[in-house]
């Protein structure tokens, strides 16, 4: 994840504009979000594309999405990988037993 961050740090470095405004930013993830819940909709909805649209894929807007977070984490100075595993953390202990675990062969 860290080399992730690098990258796209790097890649908005060359820019005098740098990264937007946390306001701006969460404006930018709602609309990917939207643009994947479209996609979604289009695969495995009701709602088919029409002939006019372009052809995006789940995979593309997925990117799109991963792009802008890590944007957003850079912007605030936030480590994804550390976020990542406090949130594995949380789920490995209060949440261990909220879902029905697979049994696994020999138990």
């Amino acid at each position: 994840m860290k080399q992730l961050q690098e990258e796209v740090d790097t890649y908005i470095s060359q820019f005098k504009e740098g990264y937007f405004s946390p306001l701006a930013m969460l404006a930018r993830m709602t609309e990917e979000l939207g643009e994947l819940a479209r996609e979604v909709n289009h695969y495995y909805g009701e709602k088919p594309k029409k002939a006019t649209e372009e052809e995006n894929t789940i995979e593309e807007e997925l990117g799109d999405m991963l792009f802008v977070l890590i944007c957003f984490a850079n912007s605030l100075n936030i480590d994804l990988e550390e976020a990542h595993n406090r949130v594995m953390e949380k789920f490995n202990t209060r949440d261990k037993n909220r879902w029905t675990r697979i049994e696994t062969e020999g138990e």
